[in-house]
């Protein structure tokens, strides 16, 4: 018997018991369905996820600092002076801070509070940072000018607009020249910045900003202790020197022990710990939905020592003439693989589908479409599970003496 009679043979007794063969693909349906679909998802959102911190830049370093009282000088204004010292290194340092206060933001007719819960994604914030706030959190200037360092040290009315901050405030109109009040204060708009293009929460939370210098945290902010700041590297490896010459200058010459803390990392190691966080994760989550395929192995097994019993009479008839062992057992393993492979095709599609509705529904419309590694694995992995999961029954079959098999009824 060749290859070509053994899938006919396969196909008519799979059509010939139709409830029965698809109650059997039920289990490999199921599990490939849930291996794409979960996949899909943990890629889409690591997609995002990258798309954010790539938005954000490389070469990004981190800096939390903290002195219990000062002794020689402000941690802004000795870090800005160290990082200045190295301009083969370092393009820029700004500290970064959010006024959590409540602000009323009012242009013309147009009124906003940064603490409107209702919609997170059209919440203004007011950040205060230096001259070098859009270099070092990698904004593009769309217009205007950036802050100044004259704007900084004399604590100027100027502010500078994230683009959805310009869009709801002034819609399509250039807001340079323009003065917004925050808490009813004048505020000149010197400059705006164009948009990330990031959907959802985090994409509207870097556009949604109006930045002002640094020095309104005394009176903005309650002279909170500034202890966040971003350091832009010039490249990877300027970006890994930077890193431990900041930790040993904090740690070394500014801050002890009793006098304070910090912590120095770089964006990059970040990126770099989410990328194995999110292979993990998908391993697992396949793992977890790999169960639903071992289920549906079990049930092929098991229906298709069904099917030897109540075939036992034809496969004696089959030996009895001549049949040899290995085309019994390679007629029932194409029998098992066929099954799965069917069941793996209709679960693919099924998996595209829950991948299409979960991308609208938990990543902000996003349109996910399961990659073709994904769908070849799982469809791959379905047939080789009929294979492994039909060989016993196979083996079996094959081991039936002709004459035990014709007295079977």
């Amino acid at each position: 018997m060749n290859l070509m009679q053994a899938f006919k043979m396969a196909f008519k007794s799979i059509a010939s018991k139709k409830m029965r063969s698809f109650l059997t693909m039920l289990g490999i349906i199921i599990g490939v369905a849930s291996v794409v679909i979960m996949v899909s998802v943990v890629q889409g959102q690591n997609k995002k996820n990258m798309e954010y911190w790539e938005a954000m830049g490389d070469n990004k370093i981190e800096v939390q600092a903290y002195m219990w009282y000062e002794t020689s000088g402000s941690v802004a204004d000795l870090l800005y002076e160290y990082c200045m010292s190295m301009p083969d290194l370092v393009l820029g340092v700004t500290p970064q801070m959010q006024v959590w206060d409540s602000m009323k933001i009012r242009y013309d007719a147009k009124m906003f509070d940064t603490q409107n819960y209702d919609d997170y994604e059209k919440r203004l914030q007011v950040v205060l940072g230096s001259d070098q706030y859009g270099v070092c959190n990698n904004y593009t200037l769309g217009g205007g000018r950036e802050l100044s360092f004259l704007d900084i040290e004399k604590t100027n009315r100027v502010c500078v607009l994230g683009a959805g901050a310009k869009k709801q405030l002034f819609d399509f109109v250039d807001p340079v020249g323009e003065t917004i009040f925050i808490n009813d204060a004048p505020f000149l708009v010197v400059g705006w910045y164009e948009s990330f293009g990031l959907d959802g929460y985090s994409g509207s939370s870097m556009d949604n900003v109006i930045l002002l210098p640094y020095t309104f945290n005394r009176s903005l902010n309650n002279n909170q202790q500034m202890d966040q700041y971003i350091v832009k590297g010039k490249d990877a490896k300027s970006t890994q020197l930077a890193v431990i010459k900041l930790r040993t200058f904090l740690q070394g010459f500014i801050i002890d022990g009793e006098n304070g803390w910090s912590n120095v990392y770089s964006s990059d190691t970040w990126t770099s710990e989410m990328e194995q966080a999110n292979l993990m994760q998908s391993l697992v989550l396949g793992a977890i939905a790999g169960i639903s395929l071992l289920v549906g192995g079990i049930g092929i097994m098991n229906i298709m020592l069904v099917t030897v019993t109540e075939r036992t009479r034809e496969i004696g008839i089959r030996k009895a003439i001549g049949a040899e062992r290995r085309s019994i057992i390679v007629q029932f393993l194409i029998e098992a693989a066929v099954i799965c492979g069917i069941g793996g095709l209709i679960g693919i599609g099924l998996g595209c589908m829950g991948s299409l509705i979960a991308g609208k529904f938990l990543l902000q419309g996003m349109i996910l479409w399961p990659s073709s590694m994904i769908t070849i694995g799982a469809f791959t992995f379905s047939v080789v599970l009929g294979v492994l999961f039909g060989l016993y029954p196979a083996i079996k079959a094959s081991s039936l003496q002709p004459v035990d098999a014709l007295r079977a009824e």
